[in-house]
């Protein structure tokens, strides 16, 4: 398994108040299985899967597979104060290091680097307008085994209210390339594209990107990455959302690259489904 360029999203994982509920949840709208459908195999064992004992260990962290590949997690709220949401994790070969250009850059490190042993070493962050993201340096997990098929991680993207701050943070912090692909009135949205240093600018290459927060969203939501899935069908996943108690926040509609749509889970967590991203 190999491992991800650093700044390259590499993960992702639902914080929710009951576990059982989100396995439901997922388990139907995106045909997800979850550790103790895979416990015991040889395999899953070979590549990091956490057994009945690292999952005592590590607080009920639970994997998700689609297809048998590794997709996403679902872990339990320790705190009923934290957030239920999905964090998107981006890929360093030096969690210390990186923590130090992000406060640098004036962000914060939220959770200094943790190692999880012997899976990696995690960290928390916020950027200057306080959209938290997570830093992964992969040992035995490196991340996602599959992307951008349906049913798992296709693409993540920062909305601001600052472009200008937030640019400027990813862009020095991570050397990311900036494209803009259009004009807000030709696309729909005050939008730009990141690539991987070294790449090509542009949607052919980009990795994520960062969206400006119109006068439409609520003046209340703050800062944040919403993480997409890719589907096969968008207006069926946003329909299976309702019927399994979640909530539609944007109904699905079209944009240059497909068909999408905002979802929360039946716990509130909110996430996006992307039609027509390389599925």
């Amino acid at each position: 398994m190999g491992g991800y360029p650093e700044g390259a999203p590499c993960w992702a994982d639902a914080s929710l108040s009951d576990l059982a509920a989100g396995k439901r949840f997922y388990g139907e709208l995106f045909g997800w299985t979850f550790d103790e459908d895979t416990e015991g195999r040889s395999e899953g064992r070979a590549e990091g899967r956490i057994d009945r004992k690292a999952d005592g260990k590590y607080g009920g962290y639970t994997n998700a597979f689609k297809d048998g590949k590794r997709v996403a997690a679902l872990r339990p709220k320790r705190d009923g104060r934290m957030p239920t949401s999905w964090t998107v994790y981006l890929a360093t070969p030096d969690a210390h290091a990186l923590a130090a250009r992000i406060r640098e850059a004036g962000g914060q490190v939220i959770t200094d680097p943790l190692p999880v042993p012997p899976y990696g070493t995690m960290a928390l962050a916020a950027d200057p307008g306080g959209a938290v993201f997570g830093l992964w340096q992969g040992e035995r997990h490196a991340g996602f085994e599959l992307t951008r098929k349906p049913g798992s991680f296709c693409w993540t993207e920062v909305y601001t209210r600052d472009k200008d701050q937030a640019d400027a943070f990813y862009e020095s912090v991570f050397g990311y390339e900036g494209g803009d692909p259009g004009s807000p009135d030709e696309i729909g949205a005050d939008f730009r594209t990141w690539s991987l240093p070294g790449a090509e600018p542009g949607p052919d290459n980009a990795i994520g990107g960062r969206s400006l927060m119109s006068d439409a969203f609520p003046e209340a939501l703050p800062d944040h990455f919403l993480v997409y899935f890719s589907v096969e069908d968008c207006d069926a996943v946003a329909a299976a959302c309702t019927r399994l108690g979640g909530r539609v926040t944007a109904e699905p509609f079209d944009i240059p690259y497909g068909r999408m749509a905002v979802l929360n889970d039946n716990q509130g967590a909110a996430f996006a489904v992307l039609q027509g991203s390389g599925t």
